[in-house]
């Protein structure tokens, strides 16, 4: 498999092997001495091992302290490791998690103050005004497309609210999107990743802010993921499922500039109050609020029928959606994986409070979250 360039607007070198070019890249540019941002599970793995064996030349130090939903200490602690390295450039090496730390630990590690203070909606928010090291990417999961975003979603260290840095001085300065990176992922991660990106390109294309290009983005990443995704789960040593759901997922992410839906506010909610991994919290989610939507804007149900190959259109795009999660393995409902009634009034609060159902095809009360909720029980 060759490897493809382009820019949207991240430079982007994608395919089997692409990561085989990132010590080349940063010697070019005079860059000597990286530090990767990893989660703790993959520091450990032989997946890490061997990517830094293509990285000849370099100083390489490693911070592998991401976990869970990652937390601002998680960040202030890779950047007190990268002044420690005398690091020049970050490489961000794993799934959302990994790399949403790796996006911020430059801007942390280069600018007073805690990470906190550089969130969006911080009432003091401190500027971004010292450039930030160099920083490349490489997704070793098919889902939140962290790489090509402009955000870092990273959670308080005590009410795991998620809190997002946003500006497009955090995006990654080039993007090694290598399948063969994913290959050992197990099912299960394949499967809550996956919905994950397929959430992503459903809830961008039904939002209704205008963005015509986006559209077209999230359709495409939807077709791509319908087709795909079940093969990368019950075929995992698949390179051409795999690089579908990389290419689905890295197109789900740009096409939520656009905005997203309930499904996240939701999800956002489930992670925040019940630890729940957020590809597992939308795939869990994504029915049930789907079904509510349809009435909303049935002619866009019709089109992701369409493109997902769903014959009766729109009406029969929520059993599809249903049959595919079985198909993955993603069963059961939101009690059978640890939601009590007794996190309800919680879930609600922090859904309600959440900035994503604002651009939902159907607008979304506290009242509304509450019966979504029960229903996904």
């Amino acid at each position: 498999m060759s490897i493809t360039s382009f820019s949207f607007p991240t430079p982007i070198k994608f395919g089997a092997g692409a990561r085989k070019l990132v010590a080349q890249h940063l010697l070019d540019l005079g860059l000597k001495r990286p530090l990767i941002v990893t989660d703790k599970a993959l520091g450990a793995l032989p997946v890490l091992a061997e990517f830094q064996t293509h990285l000849a030349g370099l100083d390489v130090a490693v911070f592998s302290g991401v976990f869970g939903n990652p937390t601002c200490s998680q960040v202030m602690d890779g950047a007190a490791a990268y002044k420690a390295h005398r690091a020049d450039c970050v490489i961000g090496f794993g799934g959302g998690a990994a790399l949403d730390v790796a996006k911020v630990v430059g801007l942390a590690a280069t600018h007073e103050g805690d990470i906190l203070e550089y969130v969006w909606d911080h009432p003091q928010v401190r500027p971004i005004v010292h450039e930030l090291p160099y920083f490349v990417a490489l997704p070793t999961t098919s889902g939140t497309g962290s790489e090509v975003g402009r955000s870092s979603v990273v959670s308080e260290n005590d009410t795991h609210l998620k809190r997002v840095v946003f500006s497009p001085k955090i995006l990654a300065k080039t993007v090694f999107a290598d399948p063969e990176l994913t290959l050992g992922l197990p099912p299960h991660v394949t499967a809550a990743t996956g919905m994950d990106a397929l959430t992503h390109n459903v809830e961008s294309y039904l939002s209704p802010a205008y963005h015509p290009l986006c559209d077209g983005i999230a359709l495409e990443g939807t077709r791509i993921a319908a087709h795909a995704l079940v093969t990368a789960v019950k075929d995992p040593g698949n390179l051409p499922a795999r690089s579908d759901m990389m290419m689905s997922s890295m197109m789900g992410a740009i096409a939520f500039q656009k905005d997203l839906g309930a499904v996240h506010s939701c999800a956002h909610a489930l992670g925040a109050v019940c630890d729940l991994h957020h590809g597992l919290a939308n795939a869990l989610m994504i029915d049930t609020v789907m079904a509510w939507n349809l009435e909303a804007v049935p002619a866009k149900f019709d089109e992701l029928a369409h493109v997902c190959g769903v014959q009766g259109g729109g009406k029969s795009f929520v059993a599809w959606l249903q049959g595919i999660k079985a198909l993955v393995g993603i069963t059961g409902t939101l009690s059978s994986h640890g939601v009590k009634p007794e996190h309800l009034a919680r879930l609600v609060e922090v859904a309600t409070a959440d900035i994503c159902h604002q651009t939902n095809p159907r607008p979304c009360t506290a009242a509304d979250f509450e019966r979504l909720f029960k229903a996904a029980m």
